[in-house]
């Protein structure tokens, strides 16, 4: 067997860094907008107050028909789900940061 030819292998070469480019380019979502961004952040602790209240009232359902508790775990929870949404929200903030921080500026070249 020869030995294959070194302009075959830095065409091969060429096609595929030029694949690679344009897999690259398709492959880099523009940084979020600013409605997308508050949208975000209004999901991330609506959702959350409502999964914690949702919880405590199910909890309070259950122990007020069987143990005849007064609902205090809507409360609770409902607090803890503004905590873990507040948690949310920050770190939806830090990841946003850290994309558009390494997002390629317009004067840049790609």
């Amino acid at each position: 067997m020869s030995a294959p030819d070194p302009d075959d292998l830095s065409a091969l070469g060429s096609r595929i860094d030029e694949i690679q480019k344009q897999r690259r380019a398709r492959d880099v979502r523009p940084p979020p907008t600013q409605a997308g961004i508050a949208f975000r952040f209004a999901t991330e602790l609506v959702l959350a107050v409502a999964v914690g209240a949702a919880m405590g009232w199910g909890i309070d359902w259950l122990t007020g028909r069987y143990l005849g508790w007064r609902p205090m775990f809507i409360v609770v929870f409902g607090l803890l789900g503004a905590a873990a949404g507040i948690r949310n929200v920050v770190r939806a903030a830090e990841e946003i940061n850290a994309q558009i921080a390494s997002a390629p500026k317009d004067d840049e070249e790609t």
